[in-house]
């Protein structure tokens, strides 16, 4: 998960949506790349603010395919993307939670 407003992320996200997204996967891809060479490999990599790479989504959409045609339920693909929408929710509140000063009562005193 990258955060679209990261200080990193702002000069490329300002200019290009889904940039910080297409630098995670680059960063994802490097790292695994011996993966890469037995297995397909396809960087899962969202932005805060719900960008996707094409890549992604088409991989995502087949995966939907797929287990639609294992349980024979047309909801699979939508149930996938639900999922994936609410990690990224709550992945957004622990980066705003995050950003909180932390209290205590004694210091409220």
């Amino acid at each position: 998960m990258s955060d679209t407003l990261a200080q990193s992320y702002v000069q490329k996200t300002s200019q290009t949506p889904g940039a910080a997204a297409e630098a995670a996967a680059e960063k994802k891809t490097n790292k695994y790349t011996s993966l890469a060479q037995s297995y397909l490999f396809v960087p899962v990599a969202a932005e805060t603010m719900a960008a996707i790479i094409k890549d992604v989504m088409d991989f995502l959409s087949d995966l939907g395919k797929r287990i639609t045609q294992c349980t024979d339920d047309h909801r699979e693909s939508a149930f996938l993307f639900q999922r994936l929408s609410m990690l990224i929710q709550r992945y957004n509140a622990v980066a705003v939670l995050g950003t909180f000063a932390h209290t205590t009562p004694k210091d409220e005193m």
